[in-house]
């Protein structure tokens, strides 16, 4: 008969590892337009100018709790078109998204509904902001990709230097 090795507490470790990854939970629950507005103050003038506008695209993202571990991530992404200096059009799609995350740590949790739901729901706004313009007789409004990841890491890093500013002032 073989002996059996000595356990120096990686195997129990490597087990309670398994048993907690097993109870993380990441679904979709539902993703659904929750709101969106189209503006045209321009038209019908601006379809006998030339068309080479100026877009200023804003992209912003939140996240609520709705519920035990339940929790709604909105994307809203606002685009402005001008022509010569007068609005074409004003176009804004808020895309949501339910979202079920348990057993994570917070930081994990913080960046899967800062980051990577707002990854998911994007593609989904983007299509409902290239529909809208087009509907609404302009040339489409196609979004180029975003790195949601990219963006959540500069807010972070914002954040802290401005934690780190707030407790200098108080310092001093």
């Amino acid at each position: 008969m073989a002996d059996k090795p000595k356990d120096n507490g990686n195997e129990a470790a490597a087990a309670a590892g398994q048993e907690a990854a097993g109870r993380q939970q990441f679904a979709i629950q539902k993703i659904y337009l929750k709101d969106t507005s189209l503006e045209t103050p321009g038209t019908p003038d601006v379809f006998t100018r030339e068309w080479k506008p100026e877009a200023k695209v804003e992209l912003n993202t939140r996240h609520t709790s709705v519920g035990e571990n339940l929790y709604e991530v909105v994307v809203t992404v606002t685009v402005t078109a001008t022509v010569e200096e007068k609005t074409a059009y004003l176009c804004e799609v808020h895309q949501a998204g339910v979202f079920t995350v348990a057993g994570f740590e917070d930081n994990a949790t913080d960046q899967l509904l800062g980051a990577y739901c707002p990854g998911v729901l994007f593609p989904y706004a983007r299509e409902a902001m290239t529909d809208l313009t087009g509907k609404a007789g302009f040339p489409a409004m196609t979004l180029a990709p975003v790195n949601f990841d990219a963006l959540y890491a500069r807010r972070r890093q914002q954040e802290a230097a401005g934690e780190e500013k707030t407790s200098q002032d108080a310092e001093e």
